[in-house]
């Protein structure tokens, strides 16, 4: 399988880097193809041009590639914190330059189609708030946005998140036992070829 990786976080030593180094780490020993961005080491740009907005027009060749790579992958790791329940800007811009109309999805006389069906997405988020608190305050708008704003959207159905928090207030043990969670959750989701299909869901 060709999986396609993507952090959104700014410190090198984050809790994401440690989630998205074990998930990298998981696939490539499960022989997959993995493509891994960075977005702050490689200074992605998030801005959106209004000239790149229609379909016709081919973005620059940075954007090109991960709209390449985004078409050509069977799945999807994606790694952020929550920020004011939602992504970093630099992971929005990547979202508005990368899941472009022609790339993702279409605007067809019967309505959207989406172009990455049969695909699959896994994502990975941080956050400082307890959880309790969170879901009495806010819900969970990172989950409806990933799950049915971005990639429901584009046609994947195939889909789980997990946050991890409270991100401040974790024990070295407890990030230990996260990351074990994370390796188990890319191998349940993208096992190795021998293992058998992709499962339809996660476990209950």
């Amino acid at each position: 399988m060709k999986v396609l990786v993507v952090i959104g976080h700014q410190h090198p030593g984050s809790f994401c880097h440690a989630i998205a180094a074990a998930a990298v780490d998981e696939l490539r020993a499960a022989d997959h193809e993995v493509a891994y961005h960075d977005l702050y080491e490689e200074r992605f740009d998030p801005i959106l041009p209004h000239h790149e907005i229609p379909k016709e027009v081919r973005p620059d060749p940075a954007v090109q590639r991960h709209c390449d790579e985004l078409r050509a992958a069977d799945g999807y790791v994606i790694v952020h914190p929550n920020w004011w329940a939602m992504p970093p800007a630099m992971l929005k811009g990547w979202i508005d330059r990368v899941f472009r109309q022609g790339v993702a999805y279409e605007f067809g006389p019967n309505g959207v189609v989406g172009h990455l069906k049969g695909k699959t997405a896994v994502v990975f988020t941080t956050s400082n708030t307890p959880r309790d608190v969170e879901l009495a305050w806010f819900g969970d708008p990172l989950e409806n946005l990933w799950k049915t704003c971005i990639f429901g959207f584009c046609g994947v159905e195939k889909f789980q998140r997990r946050n991890f928090e409270p991100i401040i207030l974790s024990t070295p043990s407890q990030r230990a036992d996260w990351i074990a969670e994370v390796r188990q959750i890319v191998r349940r989701w993208f096992p190795a070829a021998e293992s058998g299909r992709v499962p339809a869901g996660p476990n209950p």
